[in-house]
């Protein structure tokens, strides 16, 4: 519980602890489960409760949108847009996505979420955002189920990261493949920048061997400037080089990643999301000729 005891609860809902106890009783009967731990300070939830709560919260944000959505086709409240991203579009394109957005829907409220990938997809499967940034590659797909809809944007192909005068650096024709012997600077594990560094590494005949692993782009280009290792990020991370940093084009073996403009309104978004979807395709045009 958010509160951490039913006393503060009741605080928050304007009603007696007792009155949220009862509830919470009466809830665990119906169900045959209990669904809080009694006497934890806090108040923690059984693995029934937390599942409750998970449902609760993904049915109320679905309500609370499709109050949005009727309450502005009736005029009665102004145009919102909860757009989630990935913090490389964000530091990159997005910022005039919204400027664009901001002149022809001056009165639209936007909110910018910025996450990983993963919770993305859960933030809009959960319907806490409205649209979202998301990427896959073609080798692993991004399924968000039948009411999903997906515009791409573009292709972002990965670049290579060298400290400055590392021998690769002179090398005409470099490939993934003769990289093989490096240290690496890399994502988390669980980072889908890092799945697909690995899988293009291993597809080049060798699995690398990383040095540092941090999902944060500045600290892995801080990282590889100190000589630490080599790095593959996508080309929006490498849109900014530090010092002490070279990034090379490589000729073969470089993962690509599809970045995608997703929601799940199915044919009849609301007009703030088509609004934006029609934004972010031309300012993804640059990118797109790269």
């Amino acid at each position: 519980m958010e509160s951490g005891s039913f006393t503060a609860a009741a605080g928050v809902l304007g009603v007696t602890q007792s009155a949220v106890s009862q509830h919470i009783a009466a809830l665990e009967r119906h169900l045959g489960s209990t669904l809080v731990v009694r006497g934890s300070q806090p108040l923690e939830l059984t693995a029934e409760g937390q599942t409750l709560v998970r449902h609760g919260v993904a049915v109320l944000a679905r309500l609370e949108a499709a109050e949005q959505e009727l309450l502005e086709l009736a005029g009665r409240r102004q145009g919102r847009l909860r757009l989630g991203s990935f913090s490389t579009a964000l530091t990159t394109f997005i910022p005039r996505a919204v400027t664009r957005l901001r002149r022809t829907h001056p009165a639209v409220m936007v909110t910018i979420v910025d996450d990983h990938m993963q919770r993305l997809v859960a933030h809009l499967t959960d319907a806490r955002i409205d649209l979202a940034l998301v990427y896959d590659d073609a080798a692993v797909p991004l399924s968000l189920g039948p009411q999903a809809s997906m515009a791409h944007l573009f292709d972002d192909p990965f670049r290579l990261l060298l400290p400055q005068g590392h021998p690769a650096a002179s090398i005409t024709r470099l490939t993934l493949h003769q990289l093989a012997r490096e240290r690496w600077i890399s994502g988390s594990r669980e980072s889908a920048w890092f799945r697909m560094t690995r899988s293009a590494c291993r597809a080049a005949g060798f699995d690398p061997a990383v040095a540092l692993a941090s999902d944060d782009y500045k600290a892995v280009q801080a990282f590889v400037a100190a000589g630490l290792g080599i790095a593959l990020v996508p080309g929006l991370a490498a849109a900014h080089p530090l010092p002490g940093v070279q990034v090379r084009q490589l000729d073969s073996g470089a993962p690509t990643r599809r970045i995608w403009a997703a929601h799940l309104y199915g044919p009849h978004p609301p007009t703030t999301v088509s609004a934006m979807t029609e934004v972010l395709a031309l300012v993804a045009r640059p990118h797109a000729r790269r």
